[in-house]
């Protein structure tokens, strides 16, 4: 595995850039090599320990979410070889979920003992870890972070019911000013009126007796460079809200339809009991339903890239997932030659019982899947699919020299290598490169996203087994401890903290 971290799939040669001065006479050199092999890795803690860092380029400590103990665990990198450790206890508060830094400032997103309550944003300083501030948001606040330009916190308050579905709290979406320490919390009560004409373009709403607002469940945050919008994922809604940060107003739901797995370019390994690691194409649609999602500004426009986990609503009030085996299909769509629900064609592949039987005969019509197996790209103005990696995520690692495709073949029949995590390395605004994280597949993915409608494959990194990669965090040269440019991956399943550097 060494040698095939240490492949360079891409270098492309040293091109100069002016420096940002009026006569632009002074030049520097931008190395944009890309050559990322496994560094360290930090211990954090048993299953689930680790899953969100965040790193302050001040203080060279590294801050990472540690459910397991409700502590954010601290570790001085500034020798990543020999880490300093010390931690936040946060078990008076809650249990936390995220974690940004800015300007020396660190950022908890922390959830209420009774996940339904409202949850709490907690301001430290990096240097001391000294509590500046606390900020009371909406429930189950997920994902937290800083505009660029340092004035304003947002938070994700996904607002997730009850295990009996009885409290189902609104979706919510938290902008905190931080020098005034004003809290603005914004509802979806505006799109009611549209729900008719979202949920026909593909946006979920479905929950039991729930409202629009009660129904969203806002996931992850992207910023845009001149900290003016704000997108946020809204998983298992399949959409993406767009916030005006200036106005404090939620000004669009995008609804992301559906993937034709039909297509040639999106064909999957649909069984876990076909005894086959093969890709082909079934009369399936795929529910984008992204996790984490990052924004970049490449060559003035603005991009959205997602990864496009799925999840499904599994309690026990309400559960809406099934295999395809249980369902009956309609048989003027499905020919019953053909032995669809078969458990070595579509009789595993989990599936919803909200969508596809349109008049409701019991009768399905149309089937759906959780996720896309993909990452994409969407446009930041209006929401329009720009890119999908089709099966791209499937091909290079069904052919890599030690393919862990789908989790040894494990997790296709639910959601396959399942992409939870996507991050952005800008090398001097002359190269993208996309990282990509694959939770059950334990590795991630590199693509130059320079041209962002098309991606070009580089390598897949990857350390030890069952890592189970939940955050990505890149660190650019100037900004890291090493002088050379990391990738810092949190891992939910080993408890770890795996560093790769660019060489």
């Amino acid at each position: 595995m060494k040698t095939f971290q240490k492949i360079i799939l891409s270098t492309l040669s040293v091109l100069a850039i002016g420096c940002q001065n009026d006569d632009e006479s002074v030049k520097k050199s931008i190395n944009t090599n890309v050559n990322f092999s496994y560094k360290t890795s930090i211990k954090i803690g048993g299953e689930g320990a680790s899953e969100i860092s965040a790193f302050d380029k001040i203080s060279k400590k590294l801050f990472t979410v540690n459910v397991e103990a409700n502590q954010i665990a601290i570790n001085d990198i500034s020798d990543i070889n020999n880490p300093k450790k010390s931690n936040i206890n946060l078990t008076s508060y809650g249990s936390p979920n995220s974690v940004a830094i800015l300007d020396g400032k660190l950022a908890v997103a922390v959830e209420a003992t009774i996940k339904q309550n409202n949850g709490k944003i907690l301001l430290y300083n990096t240097s001391d870890n000294s509590l500046i501030s606390e900020f009371t948001v909406g429930a189950l606040p997920d994902m937290v972070a800083f505009s660029p330009d340092g004035k304003t916190i947002i938070s994700a308050n996904e607002g997730e019911p009850n295990d009996d579905y009885t409290n189902d709290p609104e979706g919510t979406i938290s902008i905190i000013n931080i020098k005034s320490k004003a809290v603005t919390t914004l509802n979806f009560d505006a799109f009611e009126a549209q729900k008719k004409d979202l949920t026909s373009k593909g946006f979920r709403v479905f929950g039991p007796n729930a409202s629009l607002s009660q129904d969203v469940e806002p996931e992850y945050i992207a910023i845009s460079d001149d900290s003016k919008t704000a997108w946020v994922s809204l998983q298992e809604n399949n959409g993406i809200a767009k916030v005006n940060l200036s106005s404090k107003t939620i000004e669009a739901i995008y609804p992301l339809g559906f993937k034709d797995y039909n297509l040639a370019k999106n064909s999957m390994d649909a069984s876990d009991k076909d005894d086959k690691k093969e890709l082909k194409n079934w009369p399936v649609k795929g529910i984008y339903q992204p996790d984490a999602i990052k924004y970049a500004n490449i060559n003035g426009i603005d991009y959205i890239f997602s990864a496009n986990e799925g999840d499904a609503r599994d309690y026990k009030g309400f559960s809406e997932e099934v295999r395809m085996e249980d369902l009956t299909l309609d048989e003027t769509v499905f020919d019953a030659s053909l032995n669809y629900l078969d458990k070595a064609n579509l009789g595993r592949l989990k599936t919803t019982t909200t969508l596809g039987d349109a008049n409701n005969d019991g009768k399905f019509e149309e089937l759906y899947s959780y996720g896309a197996r993909s990452f994409s790209v969407w446009s930041g103005d209006n929401g329009t699919l720009l890119y999908d990696s089709g099966n791209s995520i499937a091909t290079e690692t069904l052919k890599a020299t030690q393919s862990r495709f789908n989790d040894n073949d494990k997790r296709s029949d639910d959601k396959g290598a399942e992409p939870e995590s996507v991050e952005i390395l800008n090398i001097g605004n002359e190269r993208y490169i996309l990282f990509v994280g694959l939770e059950r597949n334990d590795q991630v993915l590199m693509y130059d996203v320079t041209n962002p409608t098309s991606p070009l494959f580089l390598n897949i990194l990857s350390h030890d087994g069952d890592e189970g990669p939940e955050g990505l965090l890149a660190i650019s040269a100037e900004d890291s401890p090493t002088g050379k440019a990391l990738l810092v991956v949190s891992n939910e399943d080993s408890g770890t903290v795996t560093f790769y550097e660019n060489n």
